[in-house]
């Protein structure tokens, strides 16, 4: 049977339904002419019967096209497309918020057929559906110039993953694919993991705001293992715990390639923490790792920043906890890890009465630096009975003592002084 992306463009067959997608607009008494791309825009236009956009008219012959919220619809895809079927100018293909639905994806995989100069297409939020995806998927199997393509929030579903997946598998052209803000769960996940694990294209995938847990965790795990080109992962706003931290922990042992993984907003805790730990211990090309509003604690600060100053060649840069309410102990661990790395930035969260005792312990041991004692030779004096305990008050009743005698001190030197001259 005759491929149906190879059939003539005058009419398609898809789910039983008739779809006229012919993109001919020259007149048969005009054919000797040749039309500008605003006057082929403008009938076409007027041929599918939709209001012209005037900026896309105005902006013809520049590389970066934004037609965001314009409500085109279908037909407004279609006119669009007949006018971009032979340009050679436009790269950029913005068209967020258009109600394109799979009908208007149609017309713009047709268009792609003919068009080589368009490399970076945004079709977010155009209520797509799996139909839509079953469409553009079947475009990226014969894809040579689209190397980035959104396609957040249209209701993609695992099925719709599986398309994706089946279709990018073997790719080596696209290298930005956002399936972001969609309704992909385990079984889709899986799909995605599978195809990680063959794809040699893609560096950037986001897969946030999605519904993505264990299965599917893991088997992206699994893939990110042997994938040899993803720099960027982006699994935030899904359900990522333990076991998926874990299948991550263990993917990062061996993957040398990614720089950025986002797992802000899962449920990963303590456990979780100290499981993708595991492959940060070893792990030496991640540069931002981002876990912020997840339910880890101090605790799991402690385990991440030990980790990062046990493992010399680390070459994590920035690390984002700022969720994280951490204690004295993490800032002073940061203090060590900053003189190895000083370049490192961590986002963490303190209380104010946490800031107060960390002011307060640094004026003490300033205070003791200026009397030449160590903490040591301090508390020894205080514990004359060696019980290994002082109490705050004695503490605090000891430092006064030690401040006023030199004060007083200070006071008999100048009036030594005075005599003398």
């Amino acid at each position: 049977m005759e491929n149906e992306e190879n059939q003539p463009l005058s009419k398609e067959q898809d789910s039983g339904e008739e779809w006229d997608t012919d993109l001919e607009t020259e007149d048969p008494q005009n054919k000797g002419q040749s039309l500008s791309r605003a006057e082929l825009y403008l009938q076409a236009c007027q041929r599918t019967g939709t209001v012209p956009v005037s900026s896309f008219v105005s902006h013809l012959g520049e590389a970066h096209l934004n037609l965001n919220y314009y409500g085109l619809g279908p037909l407004g895809a279609k006119a669009l497309a007949i006018a971009l079927q032979g340009d050679n100018d436009t790269t950029d293909l913005e068209l967020e918020h258009n109600q394109l639905q799979a009908k208007g994806a149609r017309y713009l995989m047709k268009m792609l057929q003919t068009n080589s100069s368009i490399c970076s297409l945004n079709l977010s939020y155009n209520q797509l559906h799996f139909e839509g995806a079953h469409i553009i998927s079947k475009r990226l199997l014969d894809n040579y110039y689209v190397q980035s393509i959104k396609l957040s929030g249209n209701y993609f579903d695992d099925s719709a993953a599986k398309c994706f997946a089946d279709a990018l598998s073997g790719d080596y052209v696209l290298k930005h694919l956002d399936l972001s803000h969609n309704k992909i769960c385990d079984k889709g996940g899986e799909h995605l993991g599978h195809m990680i694990g063959t794809n040699v294209g893609i560096e950037v995938l986001n897969l946030s705001w999605n519904f993505i847990s264990v299965c599917g965790g893991v088997a992206l795990g699994d893939g990110l293992k042997v994938n040899s080109t993803l720099k960027e992962l982006d699994v935030s706003f899904n359900n990522f715990g333990p076991t998926e931290a874990g299948s991550l922990g263990q993917a990062l042992k061996q993957n040398c390639t990614l720089v950025l993984l986002d797992l802000s907003s899962n449920n990963i805790n303590d456990q979780a923490v100290t499981l993708l730990c595991h492959g940060l211990a070893t792990n030496n090309t991640l540069s931002i790792l981002k876990l912020t509003c997840n339910p880890m604690t101090d605790s799991g600060a402690l385990t991440l920043l030990t980790t990062v100053k046990n493992n010399t060649d680390s070459a994590l840069e920035m690390i984002d906890i700022s969720s994280v309410f951490v204690y004295e102990n993490f800032v002073e661990l940061l203090e060590q890890v900053h003189q190895i790395r000083p370049a490192l930035t961590v986002r963490y969260s303190i209380l104010d009465s946490v800031v107060k005792n960390i002011s307060a312990l640094d004026n003490f041991k300033k205070f003791l630096k200026e009397r030449d004692e160590t903490i040591m030779d301090f508390f020894q004096a205080l514990d004359k009975e060696e019980t290994m305990e002082v109490s705050t008050l004695a503490f605090i009743k000891a430092v006064k003592n030690k401040r006023r005698k030199k004060k007083t001190a200070g006071i008999h030197i100048k009036g030594l002084k005075g005599e003398d001259e």
